[in-house]
């Protein structure tokens, strides 16, 4: 009770000082911009500081203590490679620093996921920088980060840049222009924020890389060679600034094939990555599919690379059949029938608009049927 008083009172005067802060705001206009800024930014970090103090260090059950037995996992890569148990995680998009929504989201299966999973575009505003204090938070946690990061060329300002085409123009050809060295100014800085974390980081660059429609970094406008090479540069670029501590995802759409043609090579990739998500029937493409449709079909092929596989994104919708079916069906019995499985990660995002316009809803966290499936599976993996 002592605690609920507390984290009440703590977040009233924070509120408090967000609304002073606006009417300051309000008041001194432009010239003050840059200070005031900082000062709402200040006391943002203070909320945050006061919700991690109430969410983690003041539980009776310690998230870190439950994550003990990952500890040895953060010294030895090796591990990481072929861990004895399958590594959970996930990614929720209603996530701050905290990390709250992802600590709900394990509170209603009964598990502490050792990976957390986010998402950064390429480019050169805030956001696009290498997030340092999203991966701090993670290593804080005891767990450890997943970074998707999306080559989105456009995104980078030409007035900054004055030496890259037309934004425009970027997408064609645009993992040739990476083996060029034409984006060696962001990658490097990118390499020597990483190298400074010392820890593991999981990196998942350019997903889907063979799929024609949904990406620009796609076959629409790279070549299997191209993305091979660009693929190679960026890789020897991080060793040449000496952060060997990634661990480097390849990525492909289990459906769209070409496997051989777009992978790497086996001393550029750690994991082989690959997108399990069921639209069910929300559109004319989309069927209800099962696990074994969707990823089954092409697991054969993809464990031929002999690397460990992590499902990057995994998750159901509800439109079109029984999800709480799905996710048993697909779990229940997954380390027997995909051995080389060895991660798996919730997509966990509540206001998805990647595909349409039309927001999709992937959280499971409020269907009691399908966390319960999932609750079991995971349990009987024990």
């Amino acid at each position: 009770m002592k605690n609920k008083i507390q984290r009440v009172s703590a977040t009233i005067t924070a509120i408090t000082v967000g609304i002073l802060i606006v009417i300051i705001l309000s008041y001194t206009g432009k010239e003050s911009r840059g200070p005031i800024e900082n000062l709402f930014s200040f006391a943002g970090e203070i909320v945050d500081k006061i919700e991690k103090k109430f969410i983690i260090s003041d539980r009776d059950d310690k998230r870190s203590d439950k994550l003990k037995w990952f500890e040895p996992y953060f010294t030895n890569t090796r591990l990481l490679l072929n861990p004895d148990r399958i590594l959970l995680g996930a990614f929720d998009n209603n996530n701050k620093e905290n990390f709250e929504s992802i600590i709900a989201l394990e509170d209603t299966l009964h598990t502490t996921f050792p990976l957390i999973h986010i998402y950064t575009a390429w480019g050169d505003k805030p956001g696009q920088e290498f997030p340092s204090k999203q991966v701090k938070s993670i290593l804080e946690l005891g767990s450890l980060p997943v970074i998707t990061w999306e080559p989105w060329l456009s995104a980078f300002d030409q007035e900054k840049n004055p030496g890259l085409k037309r934004a425009e123009e970027r997408d064609k050809n645009g993992f040739s222009d990476i083996d060029k060295g034409v984006y060696d100014f962001y990658i490097i800085k990118w390499a020597e924020d990483l190298k400074e974390i010392e820890f593991p980081v999981f990196v998942r660059v350019g997903h889907e890389m063979n799929d024609p429609y949904r990406y620009p970094w796609g076959p629409q406008n790279n070549s299997a060679a191209d993305f091979k090479a660009g693929w190679k540069h960026i890789h020897d670029l991080f060793k040449e600034q000496g952060a060997n501590n990634v661990i480097w995802i390849w990525s492909p759409h289990p459906a769209y094939g070409y496997f051989n043609d777009f992978y790497p090579g086996d001393s550029l990739v750690d994991y082989v990555g690959v997108g399990t998500l069921n639209y069910g029937t929300v559109a004319p493409w989309s069927d209800w599919w099962s696990f074994a449709e969707i990823f089954g079909n092409y697991y054969q092929q993809l464990a031929s690379f002999k690397k460990p596989i992590m499902l990057t994104e995994f998750g159901s919708l509800e439109t079109g059949g029984d999800r709480s079916k799905w996710f048993s069906d697909a779990l229940n019995d997954l380390p027997q029938s995909y051995p080389a499985i060895k991660s798996v990660l919730f997509f966990h995002y509540s206001d998805d608009r990647t595909i349409s316009p039309k927001s999709l809803n992937w959280y499971f966290m409020y269907d009691t049927a399908s966390a319960k499936s999932i609750r079991n599976a995971i349990d009987s993996w024990k």
